[in-house]
């Protein structure tokens, strides 16, 4: 194995200097009055949390729940288990959810899309139960799979029985836990298209037996904050007002997690508070997005002869507004052997900037590459030998 550009550890410094310095990168928190259980603000493309209370707390997520449902729905439909044409049948467990609903009837087909828009635009409880039992046969089983696939994000402050967050007393989360299931979903452009939806006076018109449905927004925040484009509130008797809010402005994208307000004014004030401190004190600075090419690595022995290293994550700076945009790059690329596995880690590209602050990426192979044939490798040495003739 050798890398033909240079040594194993490559450094690449970029410096741009884009503002003047106004402000100083470290600034203290306010300590904000909200009426919150627990509230959480995060720079999403930085990954960097900004402002919490009680972000660990376990606490009732009401319709939140049904964030990890359309994450679940998402990611079934990219992996082709599932089509957003489908005819889902309502069951009579669904059609009997009440609460927030679409007036389903036992027997309606409705399609997949259109259920999953009812989830994201009305909460509808209904139509949370009907995407359930189309995907995994039960809201128990769909249960379980909500669970695992927590275990996987990280999420230790969470535990789900039912796919739409009415009450039950083992079905709880945390703030913390929303921004990680938030942050999943974001990676699915499509639910800002859906969330963003204000009204629909005629939805599922001729489509079910109640008639149509007046589907209308229950975060009215996509109406009247600039920038947002999503994502999720909630309530419940038990839960409270709640809030997982998003907006991006430029290249910064915040998100903020409200739980337990007294009302809906209560957790609209919080998440507008918090949103507006993000934009008004940070910025974002793009530094590589995911699957971007970093660097070419040949490799002497395989098949194929080379391969691109590609950043795992997006990665972004947050700064304070008016900083200077200066940071330099580091490309270390480890010595690996083969067979490289697609998506193997091989480096990292580490970002310095600041006063001794760093953040680095994982750096990962972009295709599986195997050890080349003992034919190939002569025929390689063959065309070497011959243009080193010429």
């Amino acid at each position: 194995m050798k890398f033909l550009r240079g040594s194993m550890t490559l450094l690449l410094l970029t410096v741009l200097s884009l503002t003047p310095l106004i402000k100083s990168a470290a600034q203290a928190e306010p300590a904000f009055e909200m009426e919150a259980e627990a509230a959480l603000l995060m720079e999403v493309n930085s990954g960097k949390i900004v402002w919490e209370k009680n972000s660990r707390k376990r606490l009732y997520p009401a319709s939140l729940t049904k964030i990890m449902s359309l994450l679940l729905a998402l990611e079934k439909l990219e992996e082709g288990q599932i089509s957003l044409g489908d005819k889902v049948r309502i069951s009579a467990r669904a059609s009997s959810m009440g609460g927030t609903e679409l007036f389903l009837s036992e027997g309606d087909r409705v399609t997949l899309e259109n259920l999953l828009i009812g989830m994201a635009v009305g909460s509808a409880n209904d139509a949370a139960v009907a995407v359930a039992e189309h995907i995994s046969g039960s809201v128990e089983a769909f249960a379980a799979l909500m669970n695992e696939r927590a275990a996987g994000l990280g999420l230790e402050q969470s535990h789900f029985v039912n796919p739409h967050g009415l009450h039950h007393p083992d079905h709880y989360s945390c703030a913390y836990d929303v921004m990680l299931m938030s942050l999943a979903l974001l990676e699915h452009p499509r639910i800002h298209r859906w969330a963003t939806i204000w009204m629909e006076e005629h939805f599922l018109k001729g489509q079910i037996r109640s008639g149509e449905v007046y589907l209308s927004n229950t975060n009215r925040m996509v109406m009247d904050y600039p920038g947002c484009d999503g994502l999720k509130t909630g309530f419940t008797r038990e839960a409270g007002n709640s809030i997982a809010a998003t907006a991006q402005k430029g290249k910064s994208r915040f998100l903020a997690v409200v739980m337990g307000s007294p009302t809906e004014k209560d957790r609209y004030d919080a998440a507008r508070a918090l949103l507006d401190h993000g934009f008004g004190n940070y910025k974002s600075v793009p530094v590589v997005k995911k699957r971007s090419v970093v660097a070419e690595i040949s490799v002497e022995k395989g098949l194929p002869p080379e391969t691109a290293a590609m950043a795992a994550e997006n990665l972004s700076l947050l700064l304070p507004q008016g900083a200077d945009e200066e940071y330099t790059r580091e490309i270390e690329l480890y010595p690996v052997e083969l067979p490289l596995k697609a998506h193997q880690k091989v480096g990292e590209l580490l970002v310095r900037y600041g006063e001794n602050e760093k953040i680095a990426v994982e750096l990962i192979v972009q295709e599986e590459v195997r050890r080349a044939p003992v034919g190939t490798l002569f025929l390689r040495l063959l065309r070497q030998l011959l243009k080193f003739g010429r």
